[in-house]
């Protein structure tokens, strides 16, 4: 994918959000120009009161409060109705274009061509703090509208105290956007690029790093570890300091530029001393307003910068160019050769894949699985094209994969069985179950489906995991089932209970088993033998002498 059409999805995504974008602006808007009105209607109706008790007596009780008084409730009510519509609306508008985005990107992973080369960390830093980012962004988007509506709002109540102060306002609020937009990227745009960084590699790395918890406790590597976290904890905390620092330099030069309104108001002012306070007050609202609109800019280089990490995030699941555009469709026949006469598997075949470990059995299994790239080679061929010649997304949409080092996702058993594919029920959880010879160990559970298996399954036992991807692989309900390792770990009868009900699945559906094995009575489901080890095919699994471990 590349930037215009990364750019194209975040403005399709925006656009469908349009109603509650406008609203937002609208809201803004309205807000911006209460807090004007009532700014100038304090100070002209604080004035007018304080004059009328100079006065006297006579003065104090002809002096109207109500309608002023009624008047500042009014707008302080405008005003804070007014904000909730603009946080509401533009935050809903944020969250709904930005849920497509997360969509979109989350489908782009699952395209990835190797399932390597994704960090887990990394990429839940780029889902959460870079799409923060962007929400961010969106959500600050009213603040111009608000800030043109205020300044047009400010000057037209400055014009009380005369033209003069009027026009040095509109100097002044010109000048603020034009400062803003050349000063705040010097000040805030490499602490801000820096501060986006290191949160994300510090997310990046506690994320990898709980991931391998057990081991970093078993080897007492817990002290090191809290030391390199501390390391880039601190890293960050300074370059959050170095950003809160120039946003407050900012900050200052706001101020400042407030002062400088309500200074020229006074110095230029052609009325009395009560309109003057009225058009002071109001110029000082009116370069507040800005203030939303310089935090915007403030954070337009974090997002500029994660948009290009998101980018990158986003072309990781790109087909290659080089690729052919094959289209796969169903897979008829899978071709295996070691140079002499291929085996040929077709839909409902069973093969054992056999050899030493570290021959190539796992690898296989995920090259077929689409886990990895396959490499040029005339090893594997499906339909007469290498398996090279198709993108690894089109292979998993025709095999399920239970591999030899099981993966669970941080939910209940019920999350993990509907990964397996839409509209999965309880009883296809449960009869998939049965087949893997779990559900005796769910049901014995508290919370049966809805046991937390924990992070990455670790309240299960390795044979638990195994046996509940086992089942998932069956819940997908793909033409081919690939196994890596189905029985490791189990007791001989658990083993054959298990072989006997995937037999039988497997004659019910008709679906094609290559099973990865060192276990001698897996190799009854198979009528193919893939010896790796010794480079030769046998036609009859279990006739044939079985290959060194």
């Amino acid at each position: 994918m590349t930037r215009r059409d990364f750019d194209t999805t975040i403005g399709q995504a925006i656009r469908q959000q349009r109603k509650d974008v406008r609203l937002a602006i609208v809201a803004a808007s309205c807000a911006a120009a209460a807090s004007v009105f009532l700014m100038g209607l304090s100070g002209w109706f604080i004035t007018g009161a304080a004059f009328a008790g100079l006065a006297g007596l006579a003065a104090v009780q002809s002096f109207n409060y109500l309608l002023p008084s009624a008047a500042i409730r009014l707008l302080a009510i405008i005003r804070t109705v007014s904000r909730y519509g603009e946080r509401l609306y533009s935050h809903r508008a944020a969250l709904n274009a930005l849920a497509a985005i997360r969509a979109r990107i989350f489908d782009q992973i699952l395209r990835v061509r190797d399932v390597r080369a994704v960090s887990a960390g990394d990429a839940v830093s780029r889902l959460i703090h870079d799409i923060a980012a962007l929400e961010d962004n969106l959500v600050r988007q009213p603040s111009l509208p608000a800030a043109v509506i205020a300044g047009i709002v400010g000057i037209g109540l400055t014009l009380f105290a005369g033209p003069w102060a009027a026009s040095a306002l509109f100097v002044i609020l010109c000048a603020i956007p034009l400062l803003i937009r050349n000063v705040t990227p010097r000040l805030l745009g490499d602490s801000a690029i820096r501060v986006a960084e290191l949160h994300g590699a510090l997310k990046a790395a506690a994320v990898d790093y709980a991931a391998a918890s057990p081991e970093i406790v078993a080897y007492q590597f817990v002290n090191p570890l809290r030391e390199a976290l501390e390391s880039q904890a601190a890293a960050l905390d300074s370059a959050r300091v170095a950003y809160a620092r120039a946003e407050s330099t900012i900050g200052a030069g706001l101020t400042a530029a407030s002062g400088l309104a309500v200074a020229a108001v006074f110095g230029l002012t052609q009325s009395g001393p009560v309109e003057t306070i009225l058009a002071a007050f109001a110029a000082a609202s009116a370069v507040d307003a800005f203030g939303g609109f310089a935090r915007s800019l403030s954070r337009d280089s974090v997002v500029a910068e994660s948009i290009l990490r998101l980018e990158s995030l986003m072309k990781v699941g790109a087909p290659n160019a080089d690729l052919p555009a094959n289209e796969l469709g169903e897979v008829g026949t899978i071709e295996i050769s070691f140079g002499g006469a291929p085996a040929t598997l077709v839909k409902g075949t069973r093969a054992a894949i056999v050899g030493r470990s570290g021959c190539g059995k796992s690898s296989l299994l995920e090259v077929l699985a689409g886990y990895r790239p396959a490499e040029r080679t005339k090893l594997v061929s499906i339909n007469g094209h290498s398996l090279s010649d198709y993108h690894p997304f089109q292979l998993r949409q025709s095999f399920a994969l239970s591999p030899q080092d099981a993966q669970l996702i941080s939910g209940t058993i019920r999350d993990n069985l509907r990964v397996a594919r839409p509209g999965v029920t309880d009883d296809d959880a449960w009869e998939a179950m049965e087949i893997a010879c779990i559900a005796a160990d769910v049901r014995a559970l508290p919370d049966k489906l809805d046991a937390w298996v924990g992070d990455g399954g670790n309240r299960l036992s390795g044979g638990q995991r195994k046996r509940l991807s086992l089942a998932r692989a069956l819940l997908a309900g793909r033409p081919w089932l690939l196994l890596d390792e189905p029985t490791e770990g189990l007791d001989s009868d658990s083993e054959l209970r298990l072989i006997a009900k995937l037999e039988q699945w497997l004659d019910h559906t008709g679906t094609g088993l290559i099973v990865a094995t060192h276990r001698p009575a897996l190799l009854a489901l198979a009528k193919t033998r893939l010896d790796l080890d010794r480079q030769r095919i046998f036609a009859n699994a279990a006739a044939e002498p079985r290959a060194r471990d």
